[in-house]
């Protein structure tokens, strides 16, 4: 395995990723993984048992401890927000539920002009102060340590949970209404790049060091209706947050678009496992990546974790800017020991003094 070039000090956590998000030599590969801070955790499941989802986002103590556990627990070198993309809408006043077998829930879902011209657009901090206590509580526990990495959902993804009212597979009414009212579609995806950015700069101001714009379902949009109904909104949250933290770029099944998501403006892409991490490398061109091990593979004995990590990381070749994590979330059923060994071998793998 090739190590990474070699970096003039041995780095924290949060130097390690900070560098590697902007393609700078490392000591060695940062790693962290989306929803690391979740059910995969013994400490999470029983804390799970007193509070509910929105209770531990919106109680910073809460959400610190939650935040912190895979730090200690796996070793990365990124302390990702214990949040929701939904968070936003309780400043936008859209009443919602997080049920847990289910996902976000609306309980009015935004399907007119009256419902898109009811969304309200306010201060950050005045919509969900507890998060930014959280990330500044969060700053002081880690003392540099490991990264904080803050995150939103980007406009289409959040658009989808607004117009369809739960998570969906067809995406039929948020689709429908794109094609068939433009002219509210755009006006609808105006107020959530405007809430994304006050949000967004709002973390950033509060200590994050670095934000995922989440595109979650992105992949249902054609390449030529990416460009009209979302492309556009993107890249102005990126230009919105440029110059402040590093910033990464996320979507699932989104291969047919990942030109045109890389020309967003941000510093880092992050792809998931459908496309080998060095062809997707070739085709982003100078930015760094995120990614791609499939999150099921974790779910496989050692000997075959440790095979594909390998080869993400041959994939990788000890370029500057990989930062290594799964091609989306932890699945819940993910023993938190092959989580660990991930990152102890990704970290022997590629240290710059092995």
């Amino acid at each position: 395995m090739t190590a990474a070039p070699a970096s003039p000090i041995a780095m924290t956590g949060a130097t390690r990723f900070l560098a590697a998000a902007q393609r700078q030599p490392v000591d060695r590969t940062p790693v962290w993984f989306m929803r690391q801070a979740g059910r995969c955790l013994a400490a999470y499941r029983e804390l799970r048992e007193t509070y509910d989802i929105l209770t531990i986002t919106r109680t910073p103590e809460l959400c610190t401890r939650v935040t912190l556990m895979p730090v200690d627990e796996f070793g990365v070198d990124a302390a990702v927000l214990y949040a929701d993309i939904m968070l936003p809408l309780f400043g936008m006043g859209v009443p919602f539920a997080i049920d847990p077998g289910v996902g976000p829930v609306i309980q009015e879902p935004v399907r007119d002009t009256a419902a898109v011209r009811a969304l309200r657009i306010v201060d950050a901090e005045e919509a969900t102060p507890d998060l930014f206590e959280a990330i500044r509580l969060i700053r002081r526990e880690l003392d540099g340590r490991t990264a904080v990495l803050g995150f939103a959902g980007a406009p289409f993804t959040v658009a989808s949970y607004l117009i369809e009212g739960r998570p969906t597979k067809d995406f039929a009414r948020s689709k429908a209404l794109m094609y068939g009212q433009p002219a509210l579609w755009h006006e609808l995806m105006e107020t959530l790049t405007e809430v994304t950015i006050r949000y967004l700069r709002a973390q950033v101001a509060a200590g994050v060091e670095a934000v995922q714009l989440f595109d979650s379902w992105i992949g249902v949009l054609a390449a030529a209706e990416y460009r009209e109904f979302a492309l556009p909104y993107v890249t102005r949250i990126f230009g919105g947050v440029a110059g402040t933290v590093p910033t990464i770029h996320f979507g699932t099944g989104a291969a047919h678009l990942l030109e045109a998501m890389a020309g967003a403006g941000s510093d880092a892409m992050s792809v998931d496992w459908r496309l080998p991490l060095d062809q997707a490398w070739s085709r982003i061109g100078d930015l760094a990546i995120q990614g791609n091990l499939d999150p099921t593979v974790c779910l496989a004995p050692w000997p075959v974790v440790k095979r594909h990590t390998v080869r993400v990381l041959a994939e990788a070749g000890g370029r500057p800017g990989h930062i290594f994590n799964l091609g989306h979330g932890v699945l819940a059923d993910t023993p938190a020991a092959t989580l660990r060994r991930v990152v102890e071998l990704v970290h022997e793998r590629t240290s710059a003094t092995s």
